[in-house]
């Protein structure tokens, strides 16, 4: 079940961590990439769920690739903005290095 998944477990605290830090962004960033951020975690646990549920994964695996990169960008932007702390910077790019390494390593292994 896709909801076992340590890669969908880790990817849904991400996911929860974005939701609870967007709410200090001051207006001008919350509805703009704080909204950006959630959408993109959302995508990637949908995503996550597809490639989990499809035969051939490696194209959707990707894509979860993808989005994640998208998210470091934005994270890294909100911290430049000084929109996120330092530490909660260093903690979400600790989750988005795990979510990635498992991703990279689920499409290695379908790429065999």
């Amino acid at each position: 079940m896709y909801d076992e998944l340590p890669v969908y477990k880790e990817s849904y605290d991400l996911l929860l961590d974005i939701f609870r830090f967007t709410t200090n962004f001051t207006r001008e960033y919350k509805f703009t990439l704080g909204e950006r951020l959630k959408k993109e975690a959302i995508e990637l646990i949908v995503l996550v769920f597809r490639a989990n549920s499809k035969t051939l994964k490696y194209d959707i695996l990707q894509k979860a690739r993808e989005q994640i990169e998208v998210m470091r960008l934005l994270i890294r932007l909100l911290k430049d903005l000084k929109q996120i702390s330092l530490k909660s910077f260093v903690r979400i790019n600790e989750r988005i290095e795990s979510v990635s390494k498992q991703l990279t390593g689920w499409q290695k292994s379908q790429k065999q």
